[in-house]
């Protein structure tokens, strides 16, 4: 009799809908399992259907066990890649997305996967983001959402903001134009207000995420104690404010060393010959995105014609600007000690600038195959010579603070979030411009504000909304007189840092969620999703559920109790020749004798 898979599964999918057999309930013994959700891209592939088998077969067994489980599934709908597609052929955003949608959710359904359909959400709908909206006007209400200007890609010839995966060698994906840093105003979200507890609570969940997970988010958040000195520069009434975690190495600083965009470099070397190279240099740094310059290899840098001194020796360092120092991480400034720093040692051999030993070990090192980072006694170091590192770090910092010229700092190397994207596809940021009454949140009555459907895609001049005068155009809330809205879209990582809490109570219209039913659930028991999302969407989903605890909306302190990273499934292919001669078989070999091998190997 043939097995009629077809007809069977079929059949039963159909049952399983009719008599809604996935459905949730909100009681009993609970379980949450989560797989993330995807991007409607258009087709699912296998990647995702390893990720939600993971979940499926977890759900099943559990609910096989009388669990109460949350299983739900939903839409990473916003996005770049919509708006590409609405550029390229003319497909709007909205329809482009949602037929999508409807394609993948059949597919989805026609593998048989266990999800409550009820629970479905699309992050854009605007019964969804008009949450976002609600979120980030808490936010500016409590001062974690804030606006300042922003250095972000641009292209002159587009006249538009360039996301990073835009820039290819410093040039514009469509016109090849060379990429300008531009200063513009932008909105940011002030995770680092959390960075101490989000890097606190990582401890809580050793044992229950990857380990590797976890120490992406440690590095990411990047804690560093040491100290801020102030030096000065000669001639002149500015000082250049560094951080080093090495206050011992103070005595062996051969330069310093400025990012290309600190506001110094360009001043400190105006009237002089070098002003011109300088000028050119920092020019093609800033045409660079920040992730080309994170990954720099090849030190470079210019000699700015100016001095600094050293604080504690009185000598005068020459100052240069580097391509490996970055402005937006410390001070955006470096003392850079050549013997103790493998980075500085590489600019220093090359620009032939000297070295000095502070730092002594029992036994020789050769400097001059590298420098020696490590800890040990001091030397070359005035009053502090004989001291160990660590003793010396503090003696040094207790010292600059005494004479008022540093003092002790905890850095962090996590930034505030800019949420800002001058794009169409995503949640409009609900604030209004006054010419009278300055920035004005919109009333939450007034949410959310839709995104409008009738928009042109050109690629060029910046955001589609900035070209929508019914959009732009509106009144103030406050005062009653013409205003404008504003026209930058949130970052989409904005719409998964929730997404998970809004699944425990989908069809609220007066709350984002009812805090009982997310305490009920919370937190998800199980996550199971891909590394890549190891540092971004998992740090931001723990500052959402922090912000939204200290509301009272949620009374736990993370959103994930145990996180499964699934792998990846690649495509290998390998030619039938190249089989057969692993095989030891000959190119006659008959597929009987193919199965026969295959079957041995396989024991």
């Amino acid at each position: 009799m043939e097995y009629n898979f077809k007809e069977i599964e079929e059949r039963l999918l159909k049952e399983w809908e009719e008599n809604n057999i996935f459905k949730t309930k909100d009681e009993g013994e609970k379980y949450y399992v989560l797989e993330m959700f995807p991007y409607p891209s258009g087709k699912i592939h296998m990647g995702h259907v390893r990720n939600y088998a993971i979940g499926d077969v977890i759900n099943r067994y559990l609910r096989m066990n009388k669990k109460s489980t949350l299983h739900p599934m939903g839409w990473d709908a916003f996005g770049m890649p919509a708006e590409n597609a609405a550029i390229k052929s003319g497909v709007h955003p909205a329809k482009w997305t949602y037929e999508n949608i409807d394609y993948m959710r059949k597919q989805l359904k026609r593998l048989g996967l266990s999800y409550d359909w009820e629970k479905e959400v699309a992050t854009c709908n605007p019964d969804y983001y008009r949450w976002n909206q609600w979120i980030f006007l808490k936010m500016f209400e409590k001062g974690i959402a804030y606006r300042k200007t922003a250095t972000v890609n641009w292209c002159p010839h587009d006249l538009t903001v360039l996301a990073n995966e835009q820039v290819i060698e410093g040039r514009c994906w469509r016109c090849s134009t060379l990429v300008e840093q531009k200063e513009i105003p932008s909105w940011y979200l002030k995770i680092t207000a959390y960075a101490e507890e989000l890097l606190e609570d990582l401890e809580t969940l050793k044992n229950k995420w990857p380990p590797q997970v976890i120490a992406m988010q440690e590095n990411w958040i990047g804690k560093s104690v040491g100290a801020s000195i102030k030096f000065k520069v000669l001639d002149s009434e500015h000082c250049i404010d560094v951080f080093t975690t090495r206050p011992d190495t103070l005595f062996g600083v051969s330069f310093i060393a400025l990012a290309p965009e600190h506001p110094l470099t360009l001043e400190i070397a105006n009237g002089t010959p070098q002003k011109e190279e300088v000028e050119n240099f920092v020019k093609r740094m800033k045409s660079l995105s920040t992730r080309d310059r994170g990954v720099i290899e090849e030190k470079e840098g210019i000699f700015l014609g100016r001095y600094a001194v050293n604080p504690l020796t009185g000598k005068k360092v020459p100052i240069y600007t580097a391509n490996y120092v970055l402005w937006g991480y410390g001070t955006g400034a470096i003392m850079a000690v050549p013997a103790h720093d493998q980075r500085d040692w590489e600019f220093a051999m090359k620009y032939g600038l000297p070295m000095k030993v502070v730092v002594s070990l029992d036994k020789e090192w050769e400097f001059e195959k590298g420098a020696y980072e490590g800890e040990g006694i001091l030397v070359n170091s005035g009053d502090f010579n004989g001291l160990l590192s660590s003793l010396a770090r503090e003696r040094i910092t207790e010292f600059l603070k005494e004479k008022s010229i540093g003092e002790k700092r905890v850095n962090y190397r996590l930034r505030d979030w800019n949420i800002s994207r001058q794009r169409y596809w995503g949640t409009p940021i609900p604030i209004i411009y006054c010419e009278d009454c300055g920035i004005v949140p919109v009333p939450e009555e007034d949410l959310p504000v839709i995104l409008p459907e009738g928009v042109e895609f050109t690629g060029i001049g910046g955001s589609p909304l900035s070209k929508v005068e019914e959009f732009i155009n509106t009144i103030c809330p406050k005062c009653g007189r013409s205003a404008k809205r504003e026209t930058d879209t949130m970052d989409t990582f904005v719409d998964s840092s929730w997404y998970f809490l809004r699944y425990t109570d989908p069809k609220n219209e007066k709350m984002p969620f009812d805090p009982e039913k997310a305490n009920y659930w919370m937190p998800v028991d199980i996550y199971i999703g891909g590394i890549e999302h190891a540092v971004l969407h998992l740090l931001y989903s723990r500052f959402f559920v922090k912000f939204l605890r200290d509301l009272g909306l949620v009374e736990i302190d993370e959103p994930f109790e145990r996180l499964l990273t699934q792998g990846m499934v690649l495509k290998k292919w390998v030619s039938i020749k190249k089989l057969l001669e692993i095989l030891n078989l000959d190119e006659n070999a008959t597929v009987e004798e193919l199965k026969h091998k295959l079957e041995r190997m396989n024991g």
